[in-house]
Order: C-alpha cells, then sequence, then structure tokens
C-alpha cells in the first residue's frame, strides 16, 4: 500500500432517488424514514456505509488488504480469530476463560494489543477507514477492542421535504393451497419516495489515519471510487433509480484542517430552480459550488 495519507478532508455527496425506498424503517412498517416536524427526508450513515462497503467487496474482492469485516453471514468472532491465528495464540472453540488466555499472551509479548490491531485494520478495508467495535477483543479486555476510524458519515437529508406514497400492488401467486381455492390474487404494499435529492456531510481525519488505522493514499482513492458507484451494484426494485450526482472535497493542506469544516459545507449550496415547486428531476435544481478563490488559506476543492 501507499503512504498514509497526510491531508484532513471534508466532503459533500449530492444523490437521488426516483420512485424508491432509498432507507426503510422498520420500526415502522419500512416506510421511508422522515423527520417528524420538518418532513424531510433522512438516510443514516450506516445505510451508506453498507453500500460503500458493497461495493469494495463487490469490485476488490480477493484483493489483499480489501476484506469487509461487517459482512453478511460471516459471525464477526471467525474474523477476529483470525487475529488470534496471526499472533499465535489458539483459542478453542467455545472458551469461556477467553480474558485469561490473552492476559497470559499479552505477559509474554508487549506489543500483543498493537499486532492484533495492526493485522485486523491491515486485513479489512472497513476497519481501516470506518473503524470498528471488535466484540472478541473487547470481551477479552483488549484496547484494540474498539478502533475509531478517519472517515466519518453524517446522516443524509433531502434538499426538500418528502411525501412518502404508499402503493399498493397485487400477485398471482397464492401462498397457501387454502388461499388458492378462494381467490385468484393476493394484496400487498410497498412505499415510494417519487423524487428526493439527498446530501450526505463527511469527514476524513488525517491525524486518526497517521496514529490508528493507517488509512493510506491507495484507501483513499477506492473511497471516492466506491462513493461515486454504490448504488450501481445495488440497484432494486424496492430501491428505485439511486445516483450519485456530486462528489465534491475539501482537501486541506494540513493534517488538522485549515478552516472549519462548517465554513466549507455552507459554501455548497442546493437550491430549486425558478419555478420549480415541485422536484421531479436533478435538473430541477441548482448546485452552487465556491470559487477557488474565495476559499480559505490553505484549502482547495476538487470535483472527483
Amino acid at each position: 500500500m501507499t503512504e498514509v495519507i497526510k491531508n484532513r478532508y471534508e466532503f459533500v455527496v449530492l444523490f437521488d432517488v426516483e420512485n424508491g425506498n432509498p432507507n426503510g424503517d422498520p420500526d415502522a412498517g419500512n416506510m421511508p424514514r422522515v423527520d417528524p416536524e420538518t418532513g424531510y427526508g433522512i438516510i443514516t450513515d450506516v445505510c451508506l456505509k453498507r453500500k460503500i462497503r458493497n461495493y469494495v467487496e463487490t469490485v476488490h474482492d480477493g484483493e489483499k488488504g480489501f476484506e469487509i469485516y461487517i459482512k453478511n453471514s460471516v459471525p464477526l468472532n471467525r474474523s477476529d480469530n483470525r487475529a488470534f491465528d496471526f499472533v499465535g495464540t489458539k483459542i478453542p472453540e467455545g472458551a469461556k476463560d477467553l480474558d485469561k488466555i490473552v492476559k497470559d499472551a499479552k505477559k509474554e509479548d508487549s506489543d500483543y494489543d498493537l499486532k492484533i490491531k495492526d493485522y485486523m485494520c491491515s486485513t479489512f478495508f472497513d476497519i481501516r477507514t470506518f473503524g470498528a467495535v471488535m466484540t472478541t477483543f473487547v470481551k477479552a479486555s483488549l484496547s484494540c477492542g474498539q478502533v475509531r476510524g478517519p472517515v466519518q458519515l453524517g446522516f443524509a437529508r433531502s434538499i426538500n421535504p418528502i411525501v412518502p406514497q404508499e402503493v399498493t400492488i397485487t400477485r398471482v401467486a397464492i401462498t397457501t393451497e387454502k388461499d388458492a381455492s378462494e381467490k385468484t390474487t393476493e394484496m400487498g404494499r410497498k412505499f415510494i419516495v417519487p423524487y428526493a435529492l439527498y446530501r450526505v456531510e463527511g469527514f476524513i481525519s488525517a491525524n486518526l489515519a497517521k496514529k490508528v488505522t493507517g488509512f493510506s493514499e491507495d484507501d483513499l482513492k477506492i473511497l471516492w471510487e466506491a462513493i461515486r458507484n454504490m448504488f450501481e451494484h445495488d440497484h432494486s426494485a424496492a430501491r428505485g433509480k439511486m445516483s450519485v450526482r456530486e462528489l465534491i472535497v475539501f482537501k486541506h493542506d494540513s493534517e488538522f484542517g485549515n478552516a472549519p469544516a462548517y465554513k466549507l459545507f455552507d459554501s455548497v449550496s442546493v437550491k430549486l430552480k425558478d419555478g420549480v415547486d415541485v422536484p421531479r428531476s436533478y435538473e430541477d435544481y441548482v448546485v452552487e459550488k465556491p470559487e477557488k478563490s474565495k476559499l480559505p488559506a490553505g484549502v482547495t476543492i476538487e470535483e472527483v
């Protein structure tokens, strides 16, 4: 891998959904998430990180250092145990004295925690990027059980209030023999957002990359690649047409930054075009970005 990143970054992502449910709430019948006070749509950071993980797993499968820790059908303990194997500690299946086994191993090697943390960070892209709570290591009282990643996302919020629609659907495949004798179709419902443009803001800490996970320049390139394409391999009838429209990156000349993040975020505005009351496409919006000459000293803007 290339060297660890040396610059702080902030970034803004604009993405839209057409006739889909971008992030259903299981506690509300899978209705699209909405701020009840304002009507603005919400998408969680967890949802967006899942898309990034899925893209990296799909496109970079089998590449050394780009495995995914939080993934479907793979228990976290199984991945954690690979680190114990790497440092030469054998953990018997179903071991109840994990804490004692690890304490004994740490007495023999003062760098035990560091070796395990470095192994996990170097092996799994998402730990190196977003950090992780590694439950086995927490249980074993290892200081590397919680790793704070350099890349953090906020919640996405729609530019305008959304009006989720509940659509009634029918199917001709009947579930049971009894029902088949009484009816020829079954009814169902699904929620959609006819159209919405969402905005999410993110942060990248060079200091955490250097001190904790080793997030590198190569990792950064793949992160931009994954964000730009996070919906391209994730299409489904439920989510409709989702597309990343803009990725605007602010790069600082230094490790700790040259301007407050909020000032950079505030310099990017998204507004409806004159005469548009109900947006139904990306072309209904105007995106205004700061001129390079008006940016704070030591900050540059890039469109990836």
